[in-house]
Order: C-alpha cells, then structure tokens, then sequence
C-alpha cells in the first residue's frame, strides 16, 4: 500500500535546509512586493515572486543553488498539495442545494463550459498538429485546465502524476504555463476593468474606475481563532494539522482501493475526499465547532506558499525551451479562448451585472480563485452586486472536481486511454450539452446592452 523508508538525520538536516532557503526566498519577494507598487498593482504573489529568484539562482541561472537543494524542491509540491486540498472541505457548513444551485447556476455554467473547452480544443490540437509536426507528448493537451484554473499548486501537485504516466517533463510545462496564465489574467484583467468603467459597464463605478494599489500594510491586526479546545488537552493547531493528516491517510487508503481500478489518480482530490469525511463525521458527532476554518486556511495557506515557491524555483528551463513553440501556440489559443468566453457568456448567463459576475470567473480560469476575487474586488470594492456572493455558493460544486480537482486529475489519463482525438472531441460535446442545458433550464438570456456612462445606476 504505502512504502515508508527511514529518514536519517542527514536527511532531515538537508530537508531543514532546503525549506530554510524558501523560507528566505518568501521574505525576499514580501519585501520586494512592498517596495515596488508594481507588484502589488498587478496582485503578483510574494510566492511567486520569490520562487522567480530562486529559479534565477538555480542551476539553470547563476548557479548559486546546487542540484541537491533543487531536486528537493522539486519534490516538494507533491506532497505540499495533499496539505492544501486536505482541509478544503472541513471546518465549515455545506451550503443548502437548492438555494446554492439557484443562485450560483450560472456561474456554475461558466466554469464547466470554460473547464472543458480549455481541454477539448488543445486536445485537438495536439492530435493534428503538435504531436505530428513537433513531436510533443500527447498529455501535452492536459497541462492548460491543469495550470491555468488550477494555478501553480495543482501544477505542482500534478507532476508526480504526469512522471508516473511517463511524462516527467509535464510538471514543468505546466508551472510555465501557469505563470503565463497568472499574467495574462491580471494583466489582461485589469485593461478589461478599465475599459468597462470608462465604457459604464461596472456598477460601482461611474465614468474611468480609479484602481489604487493597496499597501501590503493593514491599518490594523487581523483577527485569528484561538480555537476552542483546552491548551491543556492539545494544541489548536496540533489538533488542526492532525486532522489534515488523518484526512491525507483516508487519502491513501482511498488512493489504494482506486488503483485497483484506474490507475495514475493523485493523492489531492482523495485527499480532499478525506477532510470531507472528516467533517462529516465531525458534523454527526457534535465536533464540528472544533474544527476552525480560519486555522485550516492558514495551514492550507502556508502551504500554498512554500508549495509555489519550491515548484516556480525549480522549473526545468531546457524544458520549457524544447517545447516553446507549441506552449506559445497553445498559450495564445487559450487565452483567446478565455476573453471569448467571457465576452460571449457573461452577458448571456448574467442577466444583471454581467460584467462583475463574469470577471471573477475569468480571472479564476486564468489565474486561480485569488486572481478572480482580487479582480472583482477592483471592480466591485464595496460588494454592490451578488457576484462575490454568487461566486462562493458556486465553489462547493466546481473547486472538488474542475480547476484542480477530481476531474482535472483524471483528464491525463483519458489522454492516455483514449487519445486526445476523442477526448477533444468529448470536451466540445460536453461544453455543447453545457449549453444547451442553460437554455432548457432559463439560465440563457438575451444579451445586455452596454449601458452609457450617465445610466450606470446605484444599488
């Protein structure tokens, strides 16, 4: 089942110093986000930041950085995404099913239609061109719903899965496809944001949005859980990280039944399985107050963190460089598709603030989650429309199975069982069924006029 080798102390000496090294490299890009509002404008993580000059510092840069330091980075993320995707689902209610399809279905339809096209037309496109003319691997179709709504973590956590399917150089394709996805989407977002609130498409707004870049210092101390257990009996957070353990074993154990079927299925999304049947189980008992969200977040947080660090750090370059064609292609073909998709869907599913509710899912599917919500907090800073509030009641039915979840996991190996022919060509019926859904079910509605500047009203 689970393989356990013992770790010696050198082992964990040179563990201590290659997470000490991250650590370093975190502090490095907080600070330099403060002192350049660039960053900050453009909502650039200090993570990413960081793992860009410990890729600089690499062995594919100035070589600062040994290979030892940097092939344990490398086989972090792994492991770091089971800590991640462990707690999403504990330590807080399940929304009411109806009330939560009922408001949140169109954006549901939005991430669907956005998660499968994003596989079937690359998936085509590596059948007929890039496999046969460049000689690209045929997972090479799977790597963009993988890294751009899934971001650097799932990225990351994908690469032992692309290795055990063969395919050692996917981790890395996917972490420089998901950088150009975290830029195109904030970027390329921001214009947008701009351009709607001189054209009066943005409620909160009238006439040209002033965007002000925030610091990184905040006016005063947030506020975290003590939890509500006795220090006497165990730790909040020692009871918190347990729990995430625990979830990751029902994981493993979960991972284990599965492979007697399919195999090549991550540990994440049975880890996240994991943390739901803990909360279930906590919800029956009475337990469930134990178990703090704020807590789960910041562990998950911090390992998203050291996760996107270590993953950006020891990108593979000679990688990335013997397969820039296609990537650039590729990359250029998904990013229209995306400003396509949201300038075709927003105004159709949305029928009042079309352009709030379909930025934040496009800088999701761009970006990841914290992409969208900073662009819809640039649009909407004072939470006027239902978009934020939509968006959340959505989560619970997408983030478990699309953008890095289960779905995302099983796409690379329907590439391999299938063929990227079909899988292409299922993708576009499924966006196509997406559709016709929407229209049976009264989610399809005409298309809103842009409104001029002296009509943009106030809620």
């Amino acid at each position: 089942m689970l393989t356990i080798l013992p770790i010696d102390s050198g082992t964990l000496d040179s563990l201590m110093l290659a997470i000490g090294i991250l650590g370093i490299l975190l502090i490095i890009g907080m600070a330099l986000r403060s002192i350049i509002p660039l960053f900050r404008r453009y909502f650039i993580p200090a993570a990413l930041i960081g793992g860009v000059i410990g890729l600089a510092a690499g062995p594919y840069g100035f070589g600062l950085v040994g290979n030892d330091i940097n092939s344990t980075w490398a086989a972090m993320p792994g492991i770091l995404i089971s800590v991640v995707f462990a707690p999403m689902l504990m330590g807080q209610e399940l929304p009411k099913f109806r009330e939560s399809v009922k408001v949140a279905a169109p954006m549901i339809v939005y991430s669907y239609f956005s998660s499968f096209i994003i596989v079937g037309i690359p998936a085509l496109l590596t059948f007929f061109l890039f496999t046969p003319v460049f000689g690209v691997n045929p997972l090479f179709s799977t790597i963009f719903e993988v890294s751009w709504p899934g971001g650097h973590g799932t990225a990351a956590g994908m690469t032992p899965a692309y290795e055990d399917l063969g395919w050692a150089d996917g981790g890395s394709l996917a972490l420089g496809s998901a950088t150009a996805g975290l830029l195109f989407g904030i970027i390329g977002g921001m214009i947008m944001l701009n351009l709607a609130a001189k054209r009066g498409r943005l409620a909160a707004t009238r006439g040209k949005a002033e965007l002000k870049t925030a610091s990184d210092l905040l006016p005063e101390p947030d506020i975290h859980s003590k939890g509500r257990i006795n220090k006497a009996s165990l730790d909040n957070l020692a009871l918190h990280v347990t729990l995430i353990a625990i979830a990751i074993l029902i994981g493993w154990a979960l991972k284990f039944v599965v492979d007697m079927v399919i195999t090549g299925v991550p540990l994440f999304p049975l880890a996240m399985i994991g943390g739901l049947i803990i909360q279930l189980i906590a919800k029956r008992s009475g337990l469930a107050p134990l178990i703090d969200k704020a807590t789960m977040s910041s562990i998950a947080g911090w390992a998203l963190d050291f996760l996107v660090v270590s993953a950006v750090a020891s990108i593979s370059i000679p990688v990335i460089l013997d397969n820039w064609v296609s990537l650039l292609i590729c990359l250029i073909v998904v990013a229209t598709i995306s400003l396509g998709v949201f300038y075709y869907l927003s105004p159709r599913l949305f029928k009042e603030d079309w352009f709030e509710a379909g930025i934040v899912n496009f800088g999701t599917c761009t970006g990841v989650v914290s992409v969208g919500l900073l662009l819809l907090r640039a649009a909407d800073p004072e939470m006027k429309t239902d978009a934020g509030r939509a968006f959340a009641l959505k989560s619970p039915f997408t983030s478990p199975f699309i953008g890095g979840g289960f779905v995302t996991a099983l796409y690379p190996i329907l590439a391999i069982r299938y063929g990227n022919l079909w899988l292409g060509i299922g993708c576009l019926v499924v966006c196509a069924l997406i559709l016709l859904a929407a229209k049976i079910f009264g989610l399809w509605n005409s298309p809103q006029r842009v409104r001029s500047d002296s009509q943009v009203y106030q809620k």
